[in-house]
């Protein structure tokens, strides 16, 4: 008769594992095969330590190797660009101090200009109105005195006509001429 699979009671109540086939338990636990159990772990062992150290380690060593080198290449590039735009950015500064600079110059100097152009064309214009102002009063004192001039022969007329008109007779230009000298004219 075939052993059942599954667990069987006893009669004491405890549940016992039915036997292998083979006999016996657990392989590894079995003493007459330590020895070659010892054996293949040790084989096993330096089979698989052997490979890591020529196969496996050193691929990750160059792994690692080029990965620190490329690592280190980059930083380097980093620090490099680093310099160069700190160097670019220091010149740019510059420039635009520059820049500044130069335009500060150029609106002094085009306001000293403009300031210089407009105190010339002032200069100009105030000589102009002078002349002017110069050529009207000759021209006022030329008519004044023509005025004045005229006045004296008005006067004289007026007085003829208002005399003429109080007496009827017209004054004669002698007795006229006394009494015009008499009166004192504006000049």
């Amino acid at each position: 008769m075939a052993q059942p699979a599954h667990p069987t009671a006893t009669h004491e109540g405890i549940m016992a594992s039915p036997a292998s086939e083979h006999g016996g338990g657990f392989p590894p636990f079995e003493s007459h095969t330590f020895l070659s159990q010892l054996i293949w772990l040790a084989l096993a062992f330096g089979l698989l330590y052997y490979l890591m150290d020529k196969v496996a380690l050193p691929r990750i060593q160059a792994i690692l190797h080029d990965r620190a080198t490329r690592l280190s290449s980059d930083l380097d590039e980093a620090q490099r660009m680093k310099s160069e735009a700190e160097a670019a950015g220091a010149a740019y500064e510059k420039s635009l101090a520059d820049a500044q600079a130069k335009a500060r110059t150029i609106a002094a100097e085009t306001r000293a200009s403009l300031s210089s152009e407009a105190e010339a064309r002032r200069k100009t214009l105030e000589a102009e109105l002078n002349d002017r102002i110069a050529a009207s009063e000759a021209t006022i004192r030329t008519r004044t005195a023509e005025a004045m001039g005229s006045v004296r022969s008005i006067a004289g007329e007026t007085a003829t006509a208002i005399v003429e008109r109080l007496t009827g007779t017209a004054p004669d230009q002698a007795s006229l001429d006394t009494a015009l000298n008499r009166v004192a004219f504006p000049h």
